[in-house]
């Protein structure tokens, strides 16, 4: 049950990030990868400090997972900036 709230919290922030028109790539595969990679390497992170893991639900850890992916969807697209 916890992974599945990695995926869902990974999902709301690109669903959210599409929204926000600056650094948007016209393809969103490379966008909803770097959520998704984000949200596994946060959640084992979460798992490793011990609150959540990977079968058990914890708020402490979805917020952790969710703030986390937000942090390098925007790093993904402040790159993005920088380089045109």
């Amino acid at each position: 049950m916890g992974a599945a709230l990695w995926a869902t919290s990974a999902l709301s922030v690109f669903l959210v990030a599409r929204i926000v028109p600056a650094g948007r790539a016209p393809n969103y595969l490379t966008e909803f990868g770097v959520a998704l990679a984000a949200a596994l390497a946060f959640g084992v992170l979460a798992t490793a400090l011990d609150f959540g893991g990977w079968r058990d639900t914890d708020w402490r850890a979805l917020v952790f997972v969710l703030l986390g992916t937000a942090a390098a969807t925007g790093a993904q697209r402040a790159l993005r900036l920088a380089r045109t």
